[in-house]
């Protein structure tokens, strides 16, 4: 047993006899405060409860007893009320140095220097915080922080038989559920949908924290062990699952987590502490949801909600409540609602009932949202007070075009909804209708409209959709959904098929861009956090630094491109000798593999991707080298701005139809007429009718875009004297108006253009 686990056994021990005897709740407390502060060698140690909608000092060893039920802080003021706010751990040497630190006089702690405290947690929500104290300048150790986090357990149990926790919050949430509200979130996967709300699972209450026989605690643990990887082992086996690429390694990766030997030993250690099977499973997921709220990286995140995902489905076996949604069975159409889902167990559902998904966390990278995009199932992530505002069996309406989700919606609003929904298929059904049109314009221009992929899947959107080829293939979603490094093989595999599914069609393979907001675990990390990623070590300055991931992917995409063409493209190149480095890592790939008889392309068109301003301003030398021109518009902007597109205070205030960017593409377009490249803009900024029609207008004739956004701007095109658009835009460009939105909707308003 270690050392902390021996620690927490002991302090556990004296508890159950507290918890045993027949004082009253305050007595309890008292007692909880004394044992604490006598274990850990503290002066002080200290219980807050929450009660109405404040933190109250409700026993105490070492301060002031006349501070008892005197002392209140809010949610969120001083340490106290952060560790409640955040559902966080602090351990300080020096308490006053932290900047939520609030002085409160009547309790005497003037004197005390460094400061522990846990969150005492009940359904997932702050209760109380238990707090200790020392006159010396010390950090607590971390077998004392999991011992104080091991009492907070037992003390939610306590609190809770003792009808200590706060109702007054329970009281309003009743009211809010009766009416009718709009709740925002992030757009995860696009789309409209109307349902019921179901709950995901039940939440499970752990009614009894401290074990009376450990060994038998241990072996059910065991068991529910055994029992929750066969039911992973055979959803991975079955027919479902059975297909190649992303989705299939999303399972794998989940697999990977059921067989942690690490994380089954951190809950046996928790059962050594003394506690039930139940509770050291949460004392360990309480610990990764800490540990989630404190990961920038969101790809690291996404992995830690799979752990999560995990202890939830081992939970519900060790308890006995095995019950989800899934296995109940979806008896009307349902909006589901959970904090986050892994992916195995959004397949679970049925795809006939299943129209949407609000999460309470979610990533645009979690691997919960790649498997519902290829569900073509909408979801609506970061979606906040969920539980407090929706109670099953609620009408929910989700627009997860506009980022939103309306609850229990008055009947005008339904109709509203309806009418849109209705639009909204009538308007696709149009568009389905243009799949096999071409796209040319009233005066005869040909338009090349390609969409953007990045999962093997993706390849049937140009079926569906009518779109001339894939202009950007996203290559790291392969790297972004493993749990290692994918195999050179793996990523063959992949390009091969895609160039299967494609047939005469071209696909432009863009090379790994990664780093930034697109970090890989698994990937050993030797500098320090940057404070500014989209402008760091990312992209192809990562590829060109890491040989293991550059010379791996050239080789694959070039035996994986045998006898066709191979359209690559390098991204963010930044100047032309980056593009010379990364041109001669593939053709010595190609040299080799001919000098050992291997088959290769029957041809290799070289491309780069302009995201980097810089770039234009040496067009003129590296143009001749390239085959082709991709411009990135997402990137562009951010960069041109200073405006990080992730930041919700600049997101609108830089519009794609301002002055300087048009006029940015502007000589972009007329540099690569000049020396005869074609150039194709990839980005949301081409998926957007308006903003195609002025793209047009500068001359650009290449887009990819979403595959939803083909048949939207297909129509645009199909309706639009390009001629007389290209015979006023210079106009628009010398005097820009001082709305150039509003002067370009005018005058494809005046010019009877299509813009949905």
């Amino acid at each position: 047993m270690s050392s902390a686990a021996a620690s927490a056994r002991e302090i556990l021990t004296r508890l159950h006899e507290v918890m045993a005897s027949r004082t009253g709740a305050q007595a309890k407390l008292n007692q909880v405060a004394g044992i604490i502060g006598e274990a850990l060698e503290s002066e002080v140690c200290s219980i807050y409860l929450l009660r109405d909608g404040e933190l109250e000092l409700y026993a105490t060893r070492g301060l002031n007893q006349d501070a008892v039920h005197v002392t209140k802080l809010a949610l969120g003021e001083g340490l106290v009320g952060t560790i409640a706010a955040n559902v966080e751990t602090l351990n300080l040497d020096e308490a006053i140095s932290h900047p939520d630190f609030a002085y409160k006089p009547e309790t005497g702690e003037e004197m005390f220097h460094s400061f522990a405290g846990v969150p005492i947690v009940r359904r997932e929500e702050a209760v109380g915080v238990l707090c200790v104290q020392h006159a010396d300048s010390r950090r607590y150790a971390e077998v004392e922080i999991e011992a104080l986090q091991t009492v907070a357990m037992v003390l939610s149990e306590l609190i809770a038989n003792a009808g200590l926790v706060d109702e007054k919050r329970q009281g309003a949430d009743r009211i809010l559920q009766t009416q009718m509200v709009r709740l925002p979130g992030l757009k995860l996967v696009e789309g409209m949908a109307r349902g019921h709300a179901v709950y995901h699972q039940p939440r499970i209450i752990i009614e009894h924290t401290v074990a009376e026989d450990t060994e038998a605690e241990r072996h059910r643990v065991y068991s529910a062990f055994d029992k929750m990887r066969e039911q992973i082992d055979r959803m991975s086996a079955q027919a479902e699952f059975g297909f190649d690429g992303e989705t299939r390694e999303v399972i794998e990766t989940y697999r990977m987590f059921a067989y942690d030997e690490g994380w089954s030993r951190r809950i046996n250690e928790a059962i050594d502490s003394g506690l039930t099977a139940e509770a050291a499973i949460e004392r360990v997921q309480q610990r990764t949801r800490m540990r989630m709220r404190q990961i920038d990286d969101p790809l690291l995140a996404d992995r830690m909600h799979d752990l999560e995902d995990l202890a939830n489905r081992l939970l519900r076996i060790v308890s006995g409540q095995l019950g989800t949604a899934a296995q109940a069975g979806l008896r009307q159409d349902t909006i589901l609602i959970a904090r986050n889902l892994g992916p195995a167990e959004l397949l679970e559902y049925d795809r006939r009932r299943l129209k949407g998904v609000i999460l309470e966390e979610g990533s645009l990278t979690a691997h919960v949202t790649i498997v519902a995009r290829a569900m073509g199932v909408p979801v609506l992530g970061r979606v906040r007070d969920v539980r407090r505002m929706i109670v099953d069996g609620d009408a929910l309406l989700l627009d997860g075009t506009e980022g939103n989700v309306v609850v229990r919606a008055s009947p005008a609003m339904e109709e509203a909804f309806d009418s849109k929904l209705v639009i909204g298929q009538k308007r696709r059904a149009q568009f389905a209708a243009l799949r096999d049109q071409p796209s040319i314009s009233k005066d005869g221009t040909r338009i090349a409209l390609m969409v953007n992929a990045g999962l093997r899947d993706d390849a049937a959107a140009l079926d569906i959709t009518g779109a001339d080829g894939i202009g950007l293939f996203r290559t790291e979603f392969q790297f972004l959904v493993s749990a290692t490094l994918p195999m050179r093989q793996q990523q063959q595999r992949l390009y091969r098929d895609v160039l299967d599914a494609a047939g005469d069609r071209p696909v432009v393979f863009r090379t790994v861009d990664i780093g930034g907001d697109k970090a890989l675990p698994y990937m050993r990390q030797e500098e320090e956090q940057e404070e500014n990623p989209a402008m760091g070590w990312r992209a192809l300055r990562v590829a060109l630094d890491r040989g293991g991931l550059m010379k791996p992917q050239a080789r694959a995409l070039l035996e994986a491109a045998a006898g066709r063409t191979l359209n690559v493209m390098f991204p963010m190149v930044s100047e032309p000798w980056e593009f010379d480095q990364a041109h001669a890592i593939f053709e010595a790939q190609r040299t080799w593999l001919l000098a050992r008889g291997k088959r290769v392309p029957a041809a290799v068109k070289y491309g780069a991707m302009l995201e980097v301003p810089a770039l234009a301003e040496v067009l003129d030398i590296i143009l001749p080298k390239l085959n082709f021109l991709s411009i990135g518009t997402n990137d562009l902007t951010q960069f041109l701005f200073a405006a990080d597109r992730a930041n919700p205070r600049l997101a609108e205030r830089y519009d794609w139809l301002s002055p300087a960017i048009l006029r940015f593409l502007s000589r972009v377009s007329k540099t690569t007429r000049e020396h005869d490249v074609p150039v194709t803009v990839c980005g949301e900024m081409g998926g957007r009718p308006l903003e195609a029609m002025a793209l047009l207008g500068l001359g650009i004739e290449r887009l990819s875009i979403t595959p939803a956004a083909i048949g939207p701007v297909k129509a645009m095109v199909r309706s639009l004297d390009l001629a007389a658009l290209r015979a006023d835009m210079p106009g628009f460009l010398a005097s820009p108006p001082s709305d150039m939105r509003a002067a370009m909707a005018a005058w494809a308003s005046a010019n009877d253009v299509e813009i949905a």
